[in-house]
């Protein structure tokens, strides 16, 4: 049978475009959380974890986070960014219920994404005490 190039070629076109969907992918993120990373530093006892994924087609950006350990009740609660480990950034994503453990779920903005895949997020939690922030953790990949 002598299939011509053209055919041959639209159903390999039609192939990829089959495949498109299979390029999305889940991409996970942690962060430890501990008073060194803050900026300014601070000597609390406080801890806690991040673990977060993104799925890269929806931009949807969901999240457990724990803490223990503080100085009083958390105050506050954010995702900071675009900044490097060491450097200060305005909230992009605003906690509300602050009890441990915190899950939530949003969708990010294609700028948001970038930040995070470049590793220009973090993570911190805010007390009384410690109103800058009481621990820190920046997000990396695993």
């Amino acid at each position: 049978m002598n299939v011509g190039f053209a055919t041959l070629a639209a159903a390999g076109a039609l192939c990829l475009t089959a495949a498109a969907p299979a390029l999305a992918e889940t991409v996970h993120y942690t962060a430890q959380l501990d008073g060194k990373s803050e900026v300014p530093a601070n000597a609390t006892a406080g801890k806690g974890s991040v673990k977060a994924e993104l799925n890269t087609a929806t931009r949807a950006f969901t999240y457990t986070i724990t803490y223990s350990g503080l100085t009083g009740p958390a105050s506050a609660a954010h995702f900071h960014g675009p900044a490097a480990a060491g450097v200060n950034a305005p909230p992009v994503i605003a906690i509300k219920n602050l009890a441990s453990p915190i899950k939530g779920k949003e969708v990010l903005t294609p700028e948001q994404v970038a930040d995070l895949q470049a590793g220009k997020w973090y993570f911190n939690v805010h007390t009384k005490a410690n109103p800058g922030g009481e621990i820190r953790g920046q997000l990396a990949k695993p």
